[in-house]
């Protein structure tokens, strides 16, 4: 910016806005602009079909509806999250507090081991949006776009950490240099 770039970026958390702030980097919002031209994001977890586990900051409603109205969605990683097959890292899953005991026992019946995420003070973390995250760990997710259309389809599921098909791009930083994966297919 200091050599003239011209952005201005939509913070996901307070944290990235704090940070922004800090950096001097304009921001806006969706109220402000109907399409976003690039979405530069990390994640947890990526596979070899750019499909990915998002939400371990707890953001993942908030990246996943900046990432569904940008024309290029650019994740920027480390080798170390690169996995085969997603499910290494838990699942994150955005709900609603009342619908809390009847998604843990549903989806505990799904395979999975399920936590609820405890803030710093051992409370229930709230998202910006007053939502509960459980961490649900499946082991290996052989068939991540299923898992994630039947999550979305359980009442009291707000979101879930699954990016399917979004990402265009995965820098990865190997060492000294950058290796570059990219979407095959069309969005």
């Amino acid at each position: 910016m200091k050599a003239g770039l011209k952005i201005r970026g939509i913070p996901t958390s307070i944290h990235s806005q704090q940070l922004a702030e800090k950096c001097g980097v304009p921001l806006t919002t969706l109220d402000e602009v109907e399409q976003v031209d690039v979405d530069i994001d990390g994640a947890d977890e990526f596979d070899p079909k750019l499909n990915l586990i998002k939400g371990g900051g707890g953001a993942l409603l908030r990246e996943k509806i900046v990432a569904s109205v940008s024309r290029k969605f650019v994740v920027v990683s480390d080798a170390t999250k690169q996995v085969p097959v997603l499910g290494r890292f838990p699942l994150p899953v955005e709900i609603i507090p009342f619908a809390q005991s009847l998604l843990i026992r549903n989806i505990a019946a799904m395979g999975a081991t399920v936590s609820l995420r405890k803030a710093n003070d051992g409370t229930p973390y709230r998202t910006h949006e007053g939502h509960r995250i459980l961490d649900c760990a499946f082991g290996e997710i052989p068939d991540p776009a299923a898992l994630a259309k039947t999550l979305a389809n359980m009442p009291g599921v707000v979101e879930h950490g699954l990016f399917i098909g979004m990402a265009d791009v995965i820098l990865i930083g190997k060492g000294s240099e950058v290796v570059e994966l990219r979407k095959t297919d069309s969005r």
